[in-house]
């Protein structure tokens, strides 16, 4: 059996590792803290804007939304106010009906052939004819209705083709 060494470690605190590798001496360390801080801002920029964006999206849904329950009512409310005016329309139109039912009730009433001659001789001066006034016409007793003497024709529009036709064959007849 091969030698192995075992790594066993009986204390509470890790073994340090070491790195692999040694780093170059040449760039100093204060530029790896600026560039990854850098990234890190960017990173975190980029979150932060990403973050916006949804923010500024959930807002417009909701102004989206609240926009449209606001059209909804108004609609709502406009088809009320209509339907009210339309109601108080019949409401009138009602009263007018019976008013004018009334009126034609009362005129039917005042229209007795007692009534007539009432006002026409009170009102107007009006008498009752008598028998000098009455003029008696005689007329002959003679036909005055024509009987028809022209003959009726009808004539048919046809197309102007065939009337060529028509004409043509007329020529060769």
């Amino acid at each position: 059996m091969a030698y192995r060494q075992v790594n066993y470690q009986y204390e509470t605190s890790p073994r340090k590792v070491k790195p692999d590798y040694r780093p170059d001496k040449k760039e100093p360390i204060k530029k790896k803290k600026s560039s990854t801080l850098k990234t890190k801002k960017q990173t975190a920029k980029k979150q932060q804007n990403i973050k916006m964006k949804v923010e500024a999206k959930t807002v417009l849904y909701i102004l989206l939304g609240f926009s449209v329950l606001f059209a909804i009512s108004y609609r709502n409310s406009l088809i009320t106010a209509n339907f009210n005016k339309k109601e108080d329309l019949k409401e009138q139109l009602s009263v007018l009906q019976k008013e004018n039912a009334q009126i034609e009730i009362s005129i039917q009433n005042s229209l007795n052939l007692a009534n007539i001659e009432k006002s026409a001789s009170e009102l107007l001066g009006m008498k009752k004819i008598d028998e000098s006034q009455k003029v008696y016409v005689t007329l002959p007793k003679k036909d005055y209705v024509e009987p028809a003497s022209e003959q009726v024709s009808i004539k048919e529009n046809n197309n102007w083709f065939e009337q060529l036709i028509k004409g043509l064959t007329n020529l060769l007849k």
